[in-house]
């Protein structure tokens, strides 16, 4: 009797085809993504289209499995043990990473796929600057603009104006390279400010400020804000670059009163980023301390503002 080989049953799905794959660089490093779903890989192009690879590195590895059951994500739990990193919705939107091989597997709903801004928030997006966020670069909760070859950080706490106040400066002349999150270089002697500069984020007010931000559609986050997400080529006279060596240190105090910018040490100025930074264990935590203390020996300020227009001029003079 002739043996016939039979196929081993694949309950966990180890043997399920995804051939859709794209290649992309946040922030100049690789990605590689492999999916079943159109949805995943038009995400992924809004997210990272138009930017090119800057640094030779292997590659992250992204699977992810779009699945045609559950309803849209619900907002996210995160865990961290050791080198697994977890993020669950629901039963049907989830993902696991692993920060030691830069590998995360992502399972989610066909509606949550198709929302492709939960898609990106909760996960395509977030795990890989998350992967990205272990070694390879330190992000710390800053904008950053430049003029005449410097960079200027732009940090405070959510409600600061850092994106207002970045905007600002960018259609007053200065070079935009990030709004609420800059990344720094761990192995580099230089301090070089990464951002995504293709596209900004603006509260529901902002076109109050900037009119021209009406045109732009309105929409609720997956945190439950709502906001106005911008790709910054669709406005004309901004300038925006990837990078910018930092030469100064804002923290931005919005309030009444008499604008004011006040000279702090290096040393607060670093206890202040790091006091806004989460812990992902010693060994990442060292690194980006060590990281982030270079910054010290550059000047910083205390920003007191109250309109806009201030917050530019006192910018403008540091």
């Amino acid at each position: 009797m002739e043996f016939v080989a039979r196929r081993r049953p694949d309950p966990l799905g180890v043997q399920l085809d995804l051939p859709l794959t794209g290649t992309y660089y946040p922030l100049g490093f690789r990605l590689e993504i492999a999916t079943n779903s159109r949805d995943v890989i038009e995400a992924a192009g809004e997210a990272w289209a138009g930017r090119e690879r800057e640094f030779d590195s292997e590659p992250l590895v992204m699977r992810v499995v779009v699945q045609p059951e559950g309803d849209l994500s619900q907002p996210a739990a995160h865990w961290k043990q050791g080198h697994l990193y977890s993020v669950v919705c629901d039963p049907w939107n989830f993902a696991q990473v692993d920060l030691r091989s830069e590998f995360a597997a992502i399972h989610v709903s066909q509606k949550t796929a198709a929302e492709h801004s939960w898609l990106r928030w909760y996960f395509v997006e977030a795990l890989a600057y998350l992967m990205l966020a272990q070694r390879r670069v330190v992000m710390v909760h800053a904008g950053c603009i430049a003029r005449n070859g410097a960079g200027v950080l732009l940090c405070g706490a959510s409600e600061s104006g850092k994106s207002t106040l970045s905007y600002a400066c960018a259609r007053a002349g200065w070079t935009w390279v990030a709004d609420d999150c800059t990344c720094l270089l761990p192995d580099s002697p230089e301090r070089l400010a990464l951002g995504r500069s293709l596209d900004a984020r603006f509260r529901i007010d902002a076109p109050a400020l900037f009119p021209e931000l009406e045109q732009f559609a309105v929409r609720e986050r997956p945190t439950g804000k709502i906001g106005i997400e911008v790709r910054m080529s669709a406005l004309p006279g901004i300038r925006t670059d990837e990078r910018a060596r930092i030469g100064a240190l804002a923290f931005l105090e919005r309030g009444p009163g008499p604008a004011r910018a006040v000279r702090i040490s290096g040393e607060e100025a670093v206890d202040r980023l790091l006091a806004d930074m989460p812990s992902y264990g010693d060994e990442v935590d060292g690194i980006h301390e060590r990281t982030v203390r270079r910054l010290a020996d550059g000047p910083a300020y205390r920003v007191r503002y109250e309109s806009v227009q201030d917050g530019v001029e006192l910018i403008s003079g540091l």
